[in-house]
């Protein structure tokens, strides 16, 4: 048994590396490179379909390093591709990035939650687990913009929520706050200066109730069940040991 606790412990220490240094060395340039529209569309016009692929593949990254940011691909996404086409790469991305996630989840558990949320965090959303309103909540949270969609990914593959289930919730969940993104996104890129203004402050306008829910509705059922984390790991430790 300490064996086991010992290899966990370097496992998550390994994955706490490995996650700094592709965060540091692969998402921080990633970010800076799209965030610079201009220079992102120019790389977009000039490598045709394979952009697209790319794209795609920069998403499912995101998704799957849960620190880095996701709205400076959504507004990239609108000014080089289009408030259309945008939108659809974006939801193809971040559907795959939420299959892997929730996968990734299932197989190893608090393991890999915890390289990028903190025990409180996850306690927070215990309610989660239990409630006969869950699929409901996840989808009402999903669809408020400004709400943390990254740990809400992964904290799903903690629940015994069916994958089908869960990939209706992930994908039509997104699209009001990436539609917003990318239609702001592209009427940057139209140099409709003044509809991009409307746009970023009617969802920045929503972003902040939608936060301001979210945290009201976490502060609520988080006083009810404050221990959920302990139980989860304490459920899959006895799990591991019947396996033995």
């Amino acid at each position: 048994m300490e064996n086991r606790k010992r290899l966990a412990i370097g496992a998550i220490v390994l994955a706490l590396a490995v996650s700094f240094v592709i965060g540091w060395f692969v998402g921080r340039p990633l970010v800076k490179f799209i965030s610079k529209p201009e220079l992102f569309r120019a790389w977009v016009d000039s490598h045709g379909w394979v952009s697209r692929f790319a794209f795609v593949g920069m998403v499912v990254f995101q998704i799957i390093i849960a620190v880095v940011p996701g709205e400076p691909f959504e507004l990239a996404a609108g000014y080089a591709f289009g408030a259309v086409e945008g939108t659809v790469l974006c939801l193809v991305g971040t559907s795959i990035g939420s299959i892997l996630v929730f996968l990734l989840v299932r197989r190893f558990g608090m393991k890999i939650v915890g390289i990028f949320f903190s025990e409180e965090k996850i306690s927070q959303l215990g309610f989660l687990k239990t409630t006969q309103r869950r699929e409901m909540l996840f989808l009402f949270v999903y669809l408020l913009p400004g709400t943390p969609k990254d740990i809400l990914s992964y904290y799903a593959g903690l629940t015994d929520m069916p994958f089908s289930m869960w990939l209706l919730i992930s994908f039509f969940g997104r699209i009001p706050s990436v539609i917003t993104s990318t239609i702001g996104g592209n009427a940057l890129g139209s140099q409709r200066y003044i509809g991009a203004t409307v746009v970023f402050a009617i969802t920045f306008m929503i972003s902040v109730a939608g936060i301001l829910v979210y945290n009201g509705i976490v502060s609520r059922h988080s006083k009810e069940k404050p221990n959920e984390v302990g139980k989860i790991e304490h459920c899959e430790e006895t799990r591991k040991e019947d396996d033995v």
